[in-house]
């Protein structure tokens, strides 16, 4: 068989999958309802794909661990920032200001 009948095989199937796993939820609607428990830590899932997305740019520099990262002093001082103080624009002005100061003032 060609590669060419492979590839659309393919498209197929993740298509089909895409649609049967999003359809499961919109065709049943309100009768069928996940469990309270679930539903709850469902809530969390926005925050823990951010994190997942995050967290390898923030805490690896240069395919590996670095405790003195540029990257990981700006991300602590915006954690600080956002649990200590309710202004939205400080944590990034803080974060920023860090990031370019060990990046570019002090040379590193």
């Amino acid at each position: 068989m060609s590669q060419g009948f492979w590839l659309w095989l393919t498209l197929a199937a993740i298509g089909s999958t895409t649609i049967l796993t999003r359809g499961s939820f919109i065709i049943p609607g309100e009768r069928a309802r996940l469990p309270a428990p679930l539903q709850r830590a469902l809530r969390y899932a926005p925050a823990a794909a951010l994190a997942a997305l995050v967290a390898p740019d923030v805490l690896l520099a240069d395919g590996g661990f670095e405790p003195f990262n540029p990257k990981l002093a700006a991300a602590i001082v915006v954690i600080l920032a956002c649990t200590r103080f309710r202004n939205p624009w400080l944590p990034f002005i803080g974060g920023m200001a860090v990031l370019l100061l060990l990046r570019k003032g002090l040379g590193l």
